[in-house]
């Protein structure tokens, strides 16, 4: 995913490329803060760190999809990255699904 994200241009890094597979959610977040990046995951934690994080530091792209195949998911994150980019770069969790997505702005309740 990583490699097909910086043949569109974008900026991308996959913790395996770095040997940091295993940090934990909320170094994975500290790190994604720090160097200003879009976390794109499957895991629903994320959402709920950031919600609870009070911030909009850092956005993420959460896939809850029926078929997380990785031709499926490219598929529905351009999609997501053609229509809120705006919303990523302001700070939003984004949730997507396999006919929708959703945008939260960040901060939530704020």
């Amino acid at each position: 995913m990583a490699e097909w994200l910086r043949g569109l241009g974008h900026d991308a890094v996959h913790l395996s490329e770095r040997g940091a597979e295993r940090l934990l959610d909320c170094e994975i977040f500290a790190v994604a803060a720090k160097e200003q990046r879009v976390i794109v995951t499957c895991d629903l934690d994320f959402g709920e760190i950031l919600a609870a994080s009070g911030g909009k530091s850092v956005s993420a792209i959460v896939f809850r999809l029926s078929n997380p195949r990785a031709d499926r998911v490219m598929v529905r994150l351009a999609d997501v990255l053609g229509r809120s980019r705006l919303s990523l770069e302001q700070g939003a969790i984004i949730l997507v699904e396999d006919a929708r997505h959703r945008v939260r702005r960040l901060p939530i309740g704020g």
